[in-house]
């Protein structure tokens, strides 16, 4: 028994000397801690995280000498070989380049930035960190070869490649796994229900299509946005901003932006997080006064139709209007309009939360997750008309399950449209409200008459016909039109309202699987994705008056990826991808990709791909049934062209051809019974030949290089798309009488006014073409000073004068640089960056107007001051700090500065 006894206690001892324990932190080349580092055994399983002080502990169940590895994004890796046991460490972590950074986008699977097949711009923790801009979103502006188009101080629009709008519907927005595009509007709206700055880990973005692995919707470009595991980044976090933003007509007004985050790792196998978000400020104030082509180009003109002016778009000729007097002129009259800062309180708000729940059954790499997402907020919308965004919310659910290999997720997004309205026809019907179009134009001709035959002027009659035709007009500030704003807006009936509704949504699933952990010769994934549409806007966007519109789309894909050592330094990396998608209302399609790396040694890569892309129409493309005053939006779904019917007055002199008093049109005209805009301007009217609406094709090809010479990196890329059945509007125009082609009552009917203006969505049949290059450089210069530049030439190749009515809306300047200098520890812990963007001149084309954007150039800059006590950080920067406004679109407000102080807490 005594011997037994005695073995037990030697094999227990045994045990006990065979524990090591490692204590230590990780931080950077400036003492910094590093949180949320990878520590690890070599050649065990063992391994822990960082906390917020770089601290880790390990617990080793062998005796020394072994070796411990620490890495973490943005670093180079360090190694330390440990010989004895209960010792304190340190591994100091050397700043990587930007070849080191590992990205997921490209490949759906994890691999250096330095060895993509294809085109990468990522956007780290440091760049977070040190971005001059407001916030990390903002910072995206600064990415090689990116667009951004600011509707709202909450609302930009990013893009990529040319071929930008507000609505931009082929560029995908992707959060954690879960596309962030609204279901009722059908792009993403910017991070106004996005993330919150403390929880962000990386963002990358892929320029280009990207069909072969992400569907339809991957035509343009997509951003991943990746958030914070409670599993690695634990403890509560926070931001406070305080500033004002600084325009000339909308004045210096205040700016607050707060966040907090929450997580907590409760054991090895569960863990929690909470996010939560609140932006306040003032929108640029939108005040272009120009006259819209075609009308009067000032508030004096009888015709005048300003950009930024709403209630002026209804117009009529007043001699058709009369009957024919030959005493009236034969000119366009329009109503008087309100400005739009009197339609709108500019309010810029989002509020936003978030809340996830992980857990580890097996405390290993499988994870099963619930996250949900809720955001509301106020901002400006620009589409066919400018659109006052108030009160919106929109929420997803999603449960993931995941490890190493494969993921598996369902996801629902949802949308309410809340308080939101259309500050065109709010304009237009505030002055319906206290006199209607017929006896305003009416009150117009009587007065015009009766001046003209007293001897007075063309001009002062058309003074004395306004001055009576607007009496009793409603003035803005007055009990009365206060009165009737409040009732418009909250009516969404267009003939007498502007409020549109909105309670639309999408389900979403898609799975992918990785065999790369059981099959050796190569890396193979496949995957799979569905998606099922449910439209409910009561009408006011959609033609679902009578109900929901639903339909679905799944796609299925493989990649193969194989590396093969040509020998100790030559490395050829092929990867082979193909996707088939399925939209139940169009025929199925094809989108292979093929690219390969090649790497000459450790410092360069040349890179080259060939990739085919599809879009489906969008849910605007096809059942959109909305009147924007100018003209009428309507989709061409073969089920939506007869669910589109319209009543339309007909002229006097209408009514003498015997064509009755109105005139009922559905949508189908727009296809089948209708005048090109263009030949009907020019006085010869033409037949319009516009087919529904079917999927759009792009051809991609692109080469590009990544590489170290000495102290520069650089990364370059050239690429070339042609396009097929390119999806776009045409503007027709429908004769509300008579068949086009009868040289009869249809050209009648154009003389008359008795016409409307519908928007098609369709294809063309045109060669579109677009190839730009790109070329990103990075160093450090005196010692420590970070220094980056990258240009970007973008064009396009269409014959516009050939295809005249045919809008591509490419809206992309051709040349782009941007620059930007800064040191995060210039001294102990304070440091700065700077950073200039110069954007050419562009034309701008879009349904709300067309017209130049001039070339501009802004500059931001920011210092920072680094607490490590309270793990903070201190910044004061500004935007635009030279105060020289710009503009990227027709008809937005021009962009101002910002100042700001900021401090982030407990998140180094």
């Amino acid at each position: 028994m005594k011997s037994i006894l005695s073995i037990l206690l030697l094999f227990f001892g045994a045990i006990t000397f065979a524990q090591t324990t490692i204590s230590g932190t990780v931080v950077d080349g400036n003492e910094q801690p590093i949180p949320g580092a990878n520590v690890i055994v070599i050649g065990t399983s063992v391994g822990s995280i960082t906390d917020f002080d770089g601290a880790f502990s390990l617990t080793i169940p062998r005796n020394p000498p072994f070796t411990i590895q620490a890495s973490s994004i943005g670093f180079e890796s360090a190694s330390l070989e440990v010989t004895s046991s209960n010792k304190t460490i340190k591994l100091v972590l050397s700043e990587g380049t930007a070849l080191d950074e590992v990205i997921i986008s490209a490949s759906r699977t994890p691999e250096r930035i330095f060895e993509s097949p294809v085109t990468v711009e990522r956007f780290g923790l440091k760049e977070i960190k040190n971005t001059a801009s407001a916030d990390f979103y903002d910072g995206l502006e600064n990415l090689k070869g990116v667009d951004v188009n600011t509707n709202s101080l909450t609302f930009k629009s990013i893009n990529t490649r040319g071929f930008a709008s507000f609505s931009n519907t082929r560029f995908m927005q992707l959060v954690d796994g879960m596309d962030n595009s609204t279901p009722a509007l059908n792009f993403p709206i910017g991070n106004l229900v996005g993330m919150t700055e403390t929880d962000v880990l990386s963002v990358e973005l892929l320029p280009g299509a990207a069909s072969a692995l992400y569907g339809a919707n991957a035509f343009n470009g997509i951003l991943f946005m990746r958030s914070k595991s409670p599993f690695d980044h634990e403890g509560i976090s926070g931001y406070v901003k305080q500033g004002i933003t600084s325009q000339d007509a909308g004045g210096d007004n205040s700016y607050t932006d707060v966040g907090i985050r929450m997580a907590h790792k409760f054991s090895d196998k569960f863990a929690a997080k909470v996010n939560f978000g609140w932006l306040k400020g003032t929108d640029w104030v939108a005040s272009n006064y120009n006259g819209k082509p075609g009308g009067g180009a000032t508030r004096a003109s009888v015709d005048y139709d300003g950009y930024n002016v709403y209630g002026d778009e209804v117009s009529t000729n007043i001699r058709a209007a009369s009957g024919g007097l030959g005493i009236i002129p034969n000119v366009d009259v329009s109503r008087t309009g309100y400005l739009e800062r009197e339609l709108t309180d500019y309010n810029a708000e989002s509020v936003k939360a978030d809340w996830g729940l992980y857990f580890r059954p097996w405390a290993n790499d499988f994870e099963i997750a619930y996250v949900g997402k809720v955001g509301t907020g106020t901002t400006i919308y620009q589409g066919s008309n400018r659109y006052n965004i108030d009160n919106f919310t929109q929420q997803q659910h999603k449960i993931e399950l995941k490890n190493d290999n494969f993921f598996l997720r369902g996801y629902v997004v949802a949308d309410k449209a809340g308080d939101s309205y259309d500050m065109v026809f709010t304009g237009i019907n505030i002055n319906r409200s206290w006199k209607s179009d017929k006896d305003w134009f009416g009150d117009y001709i009587g007065t015009f008459a009766g001046a003209t035959l007293g001897g007075a002027s063309e001009a002062d009659a058309h003074t004395a016909a306004r001055a009576v035709a607007d009496t009793g007009r409603l003035l803005p500030g007055s009990e009365g039109f206060k009165n009737a704003y409040d009732k418009v807006i909250a009516n969404p009936d267009l003939t007498q309202g502007s409020q549109f509704k909105d309670a639309s949504q999408y389900y979403h699933a898609d799975a992918n699987y990785n065999f790369s952990h059981v099959i050796d010769f190569a890396e193979i994934q496949v995957g799979a994705s569905y998606r099922q549409y449910d439209l409910n806007s009561f009408g006011t966007i959609y033609t679902d008056y009578d109900g929901h519109i639903k339909y679905s789309e799944f796609g299925i894909y493989t990649q193969i990826q194989k590396q093969l050592e040509l020998n100790e330094a030559v490395q050829l990396k092929l990867t082979g991808s193909l996707r088939y998608d399925k939209s139940e209302l169009f025929d199925g399609f094809l989108s292979p990709r093929i690219s390969a790396g090649f790497t000459v040694n450790e410092n360069h890569n040349i890179r080259g791909s060939f990739q085919t892309g599809f879009r489906n129409p969008t849910t605007q493309d096809l059942y959109i049934g909305l009147d924007a005053g100018r003209a009428v939006l309507v989709g061409s779904a073969e089920s939506n062209l007869d669910r589109d019917i319209r009543t339309y007055e007909v002229s006097a002199s209408g009514q003498l051809l015997g064509q009755g008093s109105t005139s009922v049109i559905s949508g189908r005209a727009a296809y089948e019974n209708s005048f090109t805009l263009n030949s009907v301007e020019n006085g010869a009217p033409v037949a319009s030949d516009v087919d529904i609406v079917k999927p759009e094709q792009v051809t991609s090809m692109e080469i590009g290089y990544r590489g170290k010479l000495n102290r520069l990196i650089v990364d370059a890329s050239v690429y070339y798309n042609s396009y097929s059945d390119f999806i776009s509007n045409e503007t027709v125009v429908v004769p509300l009488y008579g068949q086009v082609g009868d040289n009869a009552l249809s050209l009648l009917a154009l003389q008359n006014g008795d016409f409307n203006a519908y928007q098609t969505y369709t294809n063309s049949d045109a060669k579109i073409e677009s190839y730009g290059a790109a070329i990103g450089l990075s160093t450090k210069v005196f010692g420590n000073y970070d220094l980056g530049a990258n240009y970007t030439f973008t064009k396009q190749e269409f014959d516009q004068a050939s295809n005249p009515d045919f809008r591509t809306s490419f809206n992309t300047p051709e040349h782009k640089v941007k620059m930007s200098f800064g040191n995060t520890n210039v001294v102990k812990n304070l440091g700065f960056n700077l950073a200039w963007r110069w954007s050419d001149s562009y034309f701008w084309q879009a349904t709300f107007g067309d017209g130049d954007i001039p070339a501009y150039h802004t500059v931001d800059a920011q210092i920072s001051y680094t607490i490590p006590k309270i793990k903070s950080v201190i910044k004061i920067g500004a935007t635009n700090v030279l105060g020289d406004e710009y503009y990227s679109a027709i008809g937005t407000g021009y962009i101002g500065s910002m100042y700001y102080a900021s401090i982030v807490i407990n998140n180094l």
